[in-house]
């Protein structure tokens, strides 16, 4: 049985189990909608789901989250990869920089958001601001550990033939780096997603987390199982068809994968 039929299944199992509960009543409708059209003609998931994708609100926050993560996401991944090899390469650095931001990168990233606030207002400054300090710290101990754990050989025999700055870099230790890199890269993008929702649900401008938010407050929770469910659908996505693909690529042309 292939990976996807496994999948299909398995949702089938949820959605008939979803079906059975919402309508055996087992729960108030408020709390637990009929995920599909009832007698009454009441609004349900999939039919929220369709009609904001038909008019196109949902794709349209979809659209702005994803300007937003993309922004914010690269911010970290530059920021990330010079503190990390700042924090790799030289000692008095890994002992003052390296050590806070191991300590950063316990704190919460909704913990910056009153900060955020402050500095930026409820704008688009406070959101990005919220997701670039979610990816950064862990992009930066992801890119330092890689860098730090590259074998000393490689470096000796590079430099024995020459290699050094920016070549030795894009040579050896970039190659040698990239299986931490590439696991920073995924968890780095899972904080930045989880801290655009949160920023989202306080913030202006649009965006799939000022969708859940508005459904919240009209306890509309056809509508915040729909947002739910394009936020599960594009991390997933994200996941398996970007990150996922990048590993194998990226490990098999530079040598670091055990594939074939």
């Amino acid at each position: 049985m292939s990976t996807i039929l496994r999948r299909v299944i398995f949702i089938g199992i949820l959605y008939t189990i979803w079906e059975v509960i919402s309508k055996s009543g087992m729960f108030p409708s408020f709390l637990w909608p009929p995920i599909l059209i009832s007698s009454h003609g009441e609004a349900t998931v999939l039919g929220t789901l369709w009609h904001g994708l038909l008019s196109g609100q949902i794709l349209e926050a979809t659209f702005i989250t994803l300007r937003r993560l993309v922004v914010g996401f690269a911010i970290a991944i530059t920021l990330g990869l010079l503190m990390g090899y700042a924090i790799a390469r030289y000692k008095w650095v890994d002992d003052t920089l390296g050590f806070l931001i191991t300590a950063l990168q316990s704190v919460p990233s909704i913990v910056w958001l009153p900060l955020a606030i402050v500095w930026f207002k409820l704008g688009e400054g406070a959101i990005l601001f919220i997701v670039t300090i979610g990816a950064t710290w862990t992009m930066t101990v992801n890119a330092s550990t890689g860098f730090k754990n590259v074998s000393p050989l490689y470096l000796k025999v590079a430099k024995t033939m020459g290699s050094s700055g920016l070549h030795l870099l894009r040579t050896v230790v970039l190659p040698a780096s990239i299986p931490h890199l590439i696991s920073g890269l995924r968890i780095a993008w899972a904080f930045a997603w989880r801290a655009l929702m949160a920023g989202e649900l306080l913030g202006t401008g649009g965006g799939l987390g000022q969708l859940l938010e508005m459904g919240r407050a009209l306890q509309s929770m056809d509508l915040v199982l729909s947002i739910m469910i394009i936020i599960g659908v594009v991390g997933t996505l994200m996941d398996n068809q970007v990150f996922m693909r990048m590993e194998k690529t990226i490990s098999r042309k530079w040598g670091v994968s055990t594939r074939l």
